[in-house]
């Protein structure tokens, strides 16, 4: 029976699951459960008050819910950084669809960018968060969020600015309620208000240290600048490819 068990738990995780792992996890599926909750609220209210279309509302519910993960790329190890880079590597690749027709891409083109991504995503990426990020580091913090939501406004052209930002904020609505989270599970109300450690290492602007905050705001800079002349350098490189 024991060893039915293990096997079990192989399949399920990969590995024999310890304590901290399967507290790690449950922390994942809050953190997935409070930004879904928030989600569809935001969707909503994006449908009844902002006259977005309902399948507008669903996308942007779902691109919220999913932005709860965000912040578990910089998990050392584990489900959370497994769930997260597998769903990131397979659905950037569908976002962008609308930004390959921009460039003039074939079908055939499409097929091998989209190909390109999850290796870069799945294996690159998530090396390099792996190599130089630390758990609760930089990528745990506001600015943080805001480059997430501007790669996002990056990679998903719309018909109107307006439904391009909707859905942007939405990936900052689902990062910010990840470290909201993290900063209410920092504190301890059993017997008395106690802060622990964690307590401020989230939803923060600045980290303590100076090099990951230049390199962190160099990004937000750099991605604003982006974001602001996507117009002219994606009609530059459309006809650069014809």
């Amino acid at each position: 029976m024991r060893e039915s068990v293990h096997s079990l738990d192989w399949f399920l995780y990969g590995s024999i699951p310890t304590a901290h792992s399967l507290a790690k996890l449950a922390d994942f599926k809050s953190h997935i459960t409070g930004s879904t909750i928030v989600g569809l609220a935001y969707g909503y209210w994006g449908v009844s008050t902002q006259s977005m279309s309902i399948e507008s509302g669903i996308v942007a519910a779902g691109l919220c819910s999913v932005s709860g993960m965000l912040p578990d790329l910089d998990s050392d190890s584990g489900i959370p950084l497994r769930e997260t880079s597998l769903f990131i590597s397979a659905v950037v690749p569908i976002l962008m669809i609308h930004r390959f027709r921009d460039l003039g891409f074939t079908a055939e083109d499409m097929a091998v960018a989209a190909m390109l991504l999850y290796i870069a995503i799945r294996f690159i990426a998530v090396e390099f968060f792996k190599r130089y990020t630390v758990h609760r580091g930089m990528w745990h913090s506001v600015p943080a969020a805001i480059i997430a939501g501007l790669i996002a406004y990056l990679v998903m052209p719309c018909p109107s600015d307006a439904l391009r930002l909707y859905k942007s904020l939405a990936v900052v609505l689902g990062f910010v309620v990840h470290l909201v989270m993290d900063e209410l599970w920092s504190v301890d109300t059993s017997g008395g208000i106690r802060f622990k450690k964690s307590f401020g290492t989230a939803l923060k602007f600045f980290g303590t240290d100076g090099l990951a905050n230049f390199a962190v705001y160099s990004k937000l800079i750099l991605l604003l600048v982006l974001a602001w002349e996507d117009g002219a350098i994606v009609d530059q490189i459309g006809r650069a490819h014809v």
